[in-house]
């Protein structure tokens, strides 16, 4: 019995310290020598040092000077990652419908003199209720009543909008799109 139980526990030891110890020492040491940004979160940080957001976790404006990000399908807080997952309700569901016309509602409101059809993107969540992006007609969309809460020429704001827009993935995969929170905290810079 003591012939099987000394090399059992000896190789417990050795995959311990290999898988438990060096394996992840190794992958934090490789993380923060070459992706040190990424592994500490996408950390945005405003111009007083301070930590701000994420550029991978959205958060919710609701003032008519901010551009509007994507519903949050978190709860019981928008925008909470620890609680990050989709609504799961299908396009036919009752609450999906009712929540989704509230969205237009509100946005019709706060866009009174804005005709075109709101962006689907602007009243729907993501799949993991964090997205932090928004597609370039929902920032069309607001172009007029963040120009006039800022009283500011939509010419400017187009520039700004241009300057913060990212590009498709590798150049093949997504849409150009825009970070909500990077572009409305180059908007505070801006116009002070």
């Amino acid at each position: 019995m003591l012939n099987y139980f000394k090399p059992a526990v000896l190789l417990l030891l050795l995959l311990t310290l290999l898988t438990g110890i060096i394996y992840p020492l190794v992958v934090t040491a490789f993380a923060q020598l070459f992706y040190a940004d990424k592994a500490n979160g996408s950390l945005i940080v405003d111009i007083k040092g301070q930590a701000v957001g994420s550029t991978l976790i959205g958060q919710s404006f609701t003032q008519a000077k901010y551009f509007w990000g994507r519903a949050s399908a978190t709860s019981p807080y928008p925008y909470n990652a620890s609680a990050s997952s989709g609504s799961n309700l299908g396009p036919t569901n009752p609450d999906l419908i009712t929540t989704v016309n509230t969205r237009v509602k509100t946005l019709q409101v706060a866009e009174s003199s804005n005709k075109i059809a709101v962006p689907v993107d602007l009243v729907t969540a993501s799949g993991s209720g964090l997205d932090p992006h928004i597609s370039l007609a929902a920032v069309d969309y607001q172009i007029k009543r963040v120009a006039k809460a800022r009283n500011m020429d939509e010419n400017k704001l187009h520039e700004l909008v241009n300057a913060h827009t990212e590009t498709r993935q590798w150049f093949v995969f997504g849409e150009p799109r825009i970070n909500v929170l990077q572009l409305n905290l180059a908007l505070d810079q801006a116009t002070r």
